[in-house]
């Protein structure tokens, strides 16, 4: 269970009689057993073979973390957050060398005004855009969009990031971000920004938003671990833009609707256009763009059980010499039985076909080759995707929350 802990059992009486203020101690542990077909080391072509491993953070990130308020007066609250993520199978960083990989922020909050927020923290591209991502109900591990190419999972964060997210206006909600990228000389490099909307109205809703993350090694390269948009490493490296990494900016755009048709019934359908764009020595010469659509239905047929079927598909398109564009199909199921109110039990399966060519890992001079598309499903096989076109994927598990 959450532990409320007030602030003077903490000792914090220089806070003053006349601020309600609270600390939360939370947390999640997800550990379970995975299968994966055709699983190589991420760049290879060798492997071919299943596996059968634990996994963990499946259905929701393993974390503790601490949040907490102080009433300012005045409808007014300063607010902040500390998350770290860890591995629930070894004990380990989910990240290594950061201590609050998941969240690191404090700001204020204000119920007319809204709230503004500066640290590590999620783009609004994620917040506003997440009720009706397909990780939902199909988990990122298993459910992001191929490689999580769009990036709908929570898989980075953004370093010094400020966020200004409105108040619900008649069911409208805005949030803009801004990530300093603090290379001198070049205001430019390593920046991270990124606006979304989001609207609701009964039944229906709908998001809009765009993020667009530059790579702090000036005129190309490697991704600079300096760039802001760090979670200890390039964000989405995976079997679809392996041979693209050394991009110098990356942009997405994306639209996330759903609508509940009853209380047993809903849907939730996105679509992302990606880019990855070169800068002097990305090793790929044109722009390489990534268009994927997906819908997710979900079925609530008992109070303690929830049901999840989903498609999507992401076609990239002609360029840097490639005549037969990549393309991914993806098909996801999931299933989620309530134990209680925290702790419940959760089964997920996966299965993608790739087609067409792509780029190969860049080498250290010279263009990247171009290879067959190799099956990449969600985010959970990004360090090993398949080695063939087709790759199969599944897991149990159980998650308690406290």
């Amino acid at each position: 269970m959450k532990k409320t802990i007030l602030a003077s059992a903490l000792g914090l009486a220089a806070l003053g009689a006349h601020a309600q203020s609270s600390v939360t101690l939370y947390g999640i542990v997800d550990t379970g057993i995975g299968y994966q077909s055709s699983s190589a080391k991420l760049g290879s072509n060798a492997g071919g073979a299943s596996v059968v491993k634990m996994v963990q953070g499946v259905w929701a990130g393993s974390r503790f973390g601490l949040k907490g308020s102080e009433d300012l007066g005045g409808g007014t609250r300063a607010i902040f957050q500390l998350e770290e993520g860890y591995n629930s199978a070894t004990g380990a960083q989910s990240t290594t060398n950061l201590m609050f990989s998941r969240a690191a922020w404090v700001g204020v909050a204000n119920t007319n005004y809204g709230t503004l927020t500066a640290g590590r923290q999620y783009a609004p591209y994620y917040t506003l855009l997440s009720p009706y991502s397909p990780t939902t109900w199909l988990t990122g591990a298993y459910g992001a969009h191929p490689g999580d190419i769009d990036s709908m999972d929570t898989i980075y964060r953004i370093n010094n990031s400020l966020v200004y997210t409105s108040p619900n206006i008649a069911g409208l909600t805005v949030s803009g971000m801004y990530a300093l990228g603090g290379v001198a000389g070049a205001t430019g490099a390593g920046q991270t920004w990124s606006v979304a909307a989001q609207y609701l109205h009964g039944p229906a809703g709908i998001a809009v938003g765009f993020e667009r993350l530059s790579n702090a090694a000036n005129g190309g390269g490697p991704w600079d671990a300096n760039s802001t948009a760090n979670s200890g490493g390039e964000p989405g490296v995976s079997g679809l833009t392996n041979g693209f990494q050394w991009a110098q900016t990356q942009q997405r755009l994306a639209v996330t609707a759903g609508y509940q048709f009853s209380s047993q019934w809903d849907i939730s359908v996105a679509y992302s256009n990606v880019q990855y764009i070169p800068g002097v020595n990305s090793r790929f010469v044109d722009t390489q763009i990534w268009n994927t659509g997906g819908v997710v239905l979900h079925y609530k047929p008992l109070t303690v059980l929830d049901l999840a079927a989903g498609f999507s598909y992401t076609r990239a398109t002609k360029a840097n010499a490639i005549q037969s564009a990549a393309s991914y199909a993806q098909y996801n199921m999931s299933q989620y039985y309530t134990l209680s109110k925290r702790t419940g039990i959760y089964f997920v399966e996966a299965y993608q076909r790739a087609g067409g060519q792509t780029l190969g890992t860049p080498s250290a001079t010279g263009a990247s080759s171009i290879i067959n598309a190799t099956a990449d499903i969600g985010d959970g096989q990004n360090s090993a995707p398949s080695s063939s076109r087709s790759q199969v994927a599944g897991a149990i598990g159980i998650v308690h929350r406290f």
